[in-house]
Protein backbone atom coordinates (compact mmCIF):
# COMPACT_ATOMS: atom_id res chain seq x y z
CA UNK A 1 0.00 0.00 0.00
CA UNK A 2 1.19 3.25 -0.97
CA UNK A 3 2.14 6.32 1.91
CA UNK A 4 -0.11 8.89 -0.46
CA UNK A 5 -2.74 6.81 0.82
CA UNK A 6 -2.41 6.78 4.75
CA UNK A 7 -5.73 8.62 5.76
CA UNK A 8 -8.12 6.57 3.84
CA UNK A 9 -12.24 5.25 3.50
CA UNK A 10 -12.94 2.13 3.41
CA UNK A 11 -14.85 0.04 0.82
CA UNK A 12 -15.63 -3.19 0.40
CA UNK A 13 -12.20 -5.00 2.48
CA UNK A 14 -9.59 -2.70 1.02
CA UNK A 15 -9.26 1.14 1.17
CA UNK A 16 -9.43 3.76 -0.95
CA UNK A 17 -7.66 7.67 -0.80
CA UNK A 18 -9.76 9.84 0.74
CA UNK A 19 -10.10 12.37 -2.62
CA UNK A 20 -11.28 9.70 -3.89
CA UNK A 21 -14.75 9.46 -5.59
CA UNK A 22 -15.31 6.08 -7.15
CA UNK A 23 -18.50 4.22 -7.76
CA UNK A 24 -19.54 1.11 -9.07
CA UNK A 25 -21.89 1.32 -11.65
CA UNK A 26 -22.92 -2.35 -13.14
CA UNK A 27 -22.04 -5.42 -11.99
CA UNK A 28 -18.56 -5.21 -13.18
CA UNK A 29 -17.95 -1.75 -13.87
CA UNK A 30 -17.03 1.16 -11.68
CA UNK A 31 -16.23 4.96 -12.55
CA UNK A 32 -13.96 7.40 -11.32
CA UNK A 33 -15.02 11.32 -10.76
CA UNK A 34 -13.14 14.02 -10.60
CA UNK A 35 -13.45 15.97 -6.78
CA UNK A 36 -11.61 18.76 -7.12
CA UNK A 37 -14.38 21.29 -8.58
CA UNK A 38 -13.20 23.96 -5.76
CA UNK A 39 -9.75 24.40 -7.53
CA UNK A 40 -11.71 25.41 -10.81
CA UNK A 41 -11.87 22.05 -12.59
CA UNK A 42 -14.61 20.67 -14.06
CA UNK A 43 -14.45 17.20 -16.10
CA UNK A 44 -17.11 16.05 -18.16
CA UNK A 45 -15.95 12.76 -18.27
CA UNK A 46 -15.56 10.17 -16.42
CA UNK A 47 -12.48 7.43 -16.03
CA UNK A 48 -14.13 3.73 -16.39
CA UNK A 49 -12.72 0.47 -15.30
CA UNK A 50 -13.21 -2.82 -15.40
CA UNK A 51 -13.56 -5.35 -13.64
CA UNK A 52 -14.97 -3.41 -10.19
CA UNK A 53 -13.64 -6.64 -8.34
CA UNK A 54 -10.16 -5.92 -9.50
CA UNK A 55 -9.91 -2.73 -8.16
CA UNK A 56 -7.72 -3.22 -5.23
CA UNK A 57 -5.17 -5.04 -7.82
CA UNK A 58 -5.15 -2.80 -10.39
CA UNK A 59 -4.71 0.44 -8.61
CA UNK A 60 -3.11 -0.15 -5.18
CA UNK A 61 0.02 -1.91 -6.24
CA UNK A 62 2.86 -0.44 -7.35
CA UNK A 63 4.36 -3.42 -9.40
CA UNK A 64 1.47 -3.33 -11.84
CA UNK A 65 2.17 -1.83 -15.17
CA UNK A 66 0.20 0.35 -17.26
CA UNK A 67 0.08 -0.33 -20.86
CA UNK A 68 -1.61 2.75 -23.00
CA UNK A 69 -2.31 3.08 -26.37
CA UNK A 70 -1.73 6.77 -27.32
CA UNK A 71 -4.40 9.20 -26.93
CA UNK A 72 -7.31 10.06 -29.68
CA UNK A 73 -6.32 11.08 -33.33
CA UNK A 74 -7.33 13.04 -36.21
CA UNK A 75 -8.16 9.97 -38.77
CA UNK A 76 -8.65 12.37 -41.62
CA UNK A 77 -4.62 12.43 -42.02
CA UNK A 78 -3.07 9.03 -42.58
CA UNK A 79 0.57 8.62 -41.86
CA UNK A 80 2.34 8.77 -45.00
CA UNK A 81 4.41 5.89 -46.09
CA UNK A 82 7.71 5.24 -44.48
CA UNK A 83 6.98 8.66 -42.09
CA UNK A 84 9.56 9.17 -39.39
CA UNK A 85 8.74 8.81 -35.83
CA UNK A 86 9.51 12.16 -35.46
CA UNK A 87 7.88 13.81 -38.69
CA UNK A 88 4.71 15.29 -37.33
CA UNK A 89 4.16 16.57 -40.39
CA UNK A 90 3.39 13.80 -42.47
CA UNK A 91 1.81 11.51 -39.97
CA UNK A 92 -1.54 10.89 -38.08
CA UNK A 93 -1.68 13.19 -34.64
CA UNK A 94 -3.90 13.89 -32.18
CA UNK A 95 -6.83 15.39 -32.76
CA UNK A 96 -7.79 18.52 -30.85
CA UNK A 97 -10.47 16.48 -29.04
CA UNK A 98 -8.29 13.97 -28.25
CA UNK A 99 -6.04 16.59 -26.50
CA UNK A 100 -8.66 17.99 -24.16
CA UNK A 101 -9.13 13.92 -23.45
CA UNK A 102 -6.00 13.17 -22.35
CA UNK A 103 -6.10 16.68 -19.94
CA UNK A 104 -8.89 15.17 -18.46
CA UNK A 105 -7.86 12.02 -18.46
CA UNK A 106 -4.73 13.37 -16.38
CA UNK A 107 -7.01 15.53 -14.24
CA UNK A 108 -8.98 11.93 -13.07
CA UNK A 109 -6.03 10.00 -12.30
CA UNK A 110 -4.71 12.98 -10.32
CA UNK A 111 -7.81 13.91 -8.62
CA UNK A 112 -8.18 10.10 -7.63
CA UNK A 113 -4.39 9.67 -6.77
CA UNK A 114 -3.96 7.01 -9.47
CA UNK A 115 -0.79 7.95 -10.97
CA UNK A 116 2.48 6.03 -12.70
CA UNK A 117 5.72 6.39 -11.03
CA UNK A 118 7.52 6.68 -14.52
CA UNK A 119 6.74 6.60 -17.94
CA UNK A 120 7.91 5.40 -21.00
CA UNK A 121 6.71 6.37 -24.57
CA UNK A 122 7.12 5.92 -27.96
CA UNK A 123 9.42 8.16 -30.32
CA UNK A 124 5.68 8.53 -32.38
CA UNK A 125 4.59 12.50 -32.30
CA UNK A 126 0.79 11.36 -31.02
CA UNK A 127 2.30 9.18 -28.47
CA UNK A 128 4.14 11.84 -27.15
CA UNK A 129 1.61 14.42 -27.33
CA UNK A 130 -0.24 11.78 -25.05
CA UNK A 131 1.80 12.12 -22.54
CA UNK A 132 2.08 16.02 -22.99
CA UNK A 133 -1.05 16.50 -22.53
CA UNK A 134 -1.86 13.93 -20.08
CA UNK A 135 0.97 15.70 -17.35
CA UNK A 136 -0.87 19.29 -18.42
CA UNK A 137 -4.07 17.71 -16.70
CA UNK A 138 -2.15 16.26 -13.65
CA UNK A 139 -0.38 19.00 -13.30
CA UNK A 140 -3.68 21.11 -12.77
CA UNK A 141 -4.56 19.01 -9.62
CA UNK A 142 -1.04 18.18 -8.72
CA UNK A 143 1.71 20.53 -9.96
CA UNK A 144 4.49 18.81 -7.95
CA UNK A 145 3.78 15.27 -9.27
CA UNK A 146 3.72 16.48 -13.29
CA UNK A 147 6.80 18.16 -12.82
CA UNK A 148 8.66 15.52 -10.96
CA UNK A 149 7.39 12.67 -13.16
CA UNK A 150 10.52 10.96 -14.79
CA UNK A 151 9.60 10.54 -18.74
CA UNK A 152 11.80 8.45 -21.19
CA UNK A 153 11.33 7.85 -24.78
CA UNK A 154 12.10 4.33 -26.07
CA UNK A 155 11.97 3.18 -29.41
CA UNK A 156 11.31 -0.21 -28.69
CA UNK A 157 7.57 1.08 -27.99
CA UNK A 158 7.15 2.84 -31.24
CA UNK A 159 5.04 1.02 -33.67
CA UNK A 160 5.48 -1.92 -35.03
CA UNK A 161 7.29 -3.14 -38.12
CA UNK A 162 6.89 0.89 -39.48
CA UNK A 163 10.39 2.68 -40.51
CA UNK A 164 12.32 3.22 -37.47
CA UNK A 165 9.74 1.10 -35.47
CA UNK A 166 9.96 -1.76 -33.00
CA UNK A 167 10.65 -5.40 -35.39
CA UNK A 168 8.83 -7.13 -32.79
CA UNK A 169 7.28 -7.15 -29.05
CA UNK A 170 10.35 -8.62 -27.17
CA UNK A 171 11.60 -5.78 -25.67
CA UNK A 172 8.76 -4.46 -24.47
CA UNK A 173 7.65 -7.79 -23.02
CA UNK A 174 10.82 -7.45 -21.11
CA UNK A 175 9.70 -3.89 -19.59
CA UNK A 176 6.41 -5.51 -18.40
CA UNK A 177 7.71 -8.54 -16.98
CA UNK A 178 10.90 -6.93 -15.06
CA UNK A 179 9.13 -4.76 -13.33
CA UNK A 180 8.81 -4.44 -9.90
CA UNK A 181 8.69 -1.29 -9.10
CA UNK A 182 10.18 1.68 -8.11
CA UNK A 183 12.02 1.66 -4.92
CA UNK A 184 11.71 5.47 -5.16
CA UNK A 185 8.46 6.14 -5.93
CA UNK A 186 4.67 4.93 -5.92
CA UNK A 187 3.29 3.98 -8.53
CA UNK A 188 2.73 1.38 -11.51
CA UNK A 189 4.90 1.60 -14.60
CA UNK A 190 2.82 3.45 -17.46
CA UNK A 191 3.91 2.35 -20.78
CA UNK A 192 2.81 4.25 -24.09
CA UNK A 193 2.73 2.45 -27.52
CA UNK A 194 0.40 1.71 -30.31
CA UNK A 195 -2.23 -0.60 -30.82
CA UNK A 196 -0.44 -3.34 -32.68
CA UNK A 197 2.37 -3.45 -30.28
CA UNK A 198 -0.54 -4.01 -27.45
CA UNK A 199 -2.41 -6.65 -29.67
CA UNK A 200 0.75 -8.71 -30.30
CA UNK A 201 1.58 -8.82 -26.67
CA UNK A 202 -1.55 -9.03 -25.37
CA UNK A 203 -4.45 -10.54 -27.94
CA UNK A 204 -6.53 -7.40 -26.45
CA UNK A 205 -7.54 -4.80 -29.26
CA UNK A 206 -7.56 -1.52 -27.33
CA UNK A 207 -9.38 2.08 -27.75
CA UNK A 208 -7.48 4.99 -28.50
CA UNK A 209 -6.37 6.32 -24.94
CA UNK A 210 -7.08 2.89 -23.20
CA UNK A 211 -4.86 1.44 -20.70
CA UNK A 212 -4.66 -2.33 -19.90
CA UNK A 213 -3.91 -3.26 -16.41
CA UNK A 214 -0.86 -6.03 -16.35
CA UNK A 215 0.38 -7.86 -13.80
CA UNK A 216 3.89 -9.00 -14.38
CA UNK A 217 4.09 -11.65 -11.55
CA UNK A 218 1.30 -13.78 -13.22
CA UNK A 219 2.72 -14.15 -16.70
CA UNK A 220 1.62 -10.76 -17.46
CA UNK A 221 -1.97 -11.07 -17.12
CA UNK A 222 -4.05 -8.25 -18.09
CA UNK A 223 -5.97 -8.17 -14.69
CA UNK A 224 -8.38 -4.89 -16.69
CA UNK A 225 -8.47 -1.77 -18.52
CA UNK A 226 -9.42 1.44 -17.33
CA UNK A 227 -10.13 4.41 -20.10
CA UNK A 228 -12.37 7.54 -20.21
CA UNK A 229 -16.49 6.71 -20.28
CA UNK A 230 -16.58 8.75 -23.44
CA UNK A 231 -13.96 6.66 -25.44
CA UNK A 232 -15.22 5.00 -28.77
CA UNK A 233 -13.77 2.52 -31.62
CA UNK A 234 -11.73 4.57 -33.98
CA UNK A 235 -11.91 3.75 -37.83
CA UNK A 236 -8.62 2.44 -38.14
CA UNK A 237 -8.97 -0.50 -36.12
CA UNK A 238 -12.49 -0.90 -35.78
CA UNK A 239 -15.42 -2.36 -37.50
CA UNK A 240 -16.65 1.39 -37.64
CA UNK A 241 -19.80 2.18 -39.49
Amino acid sequence: MRTSLLSTLMLGAFCLPASADIKQVSTHMGEMTVTVEADGIDVPDQLRFEPYQMIDEMFFRDDVVFLMRHGPTDWSKLDEKGVAPSDCANQRVMSEEGKQAMVNMGQLMASNEVLPSQIVVSEWCRNQQTVDYLLDGIGDVDPDAATAMPVETNAELNLLLSLQGAEDVVDLRHLVETWEGDPNRAGPLLLVSHFTNIEELTTFTVFEGEILVIDPKRDNRVLGYLRLASATPDVGHFNVE
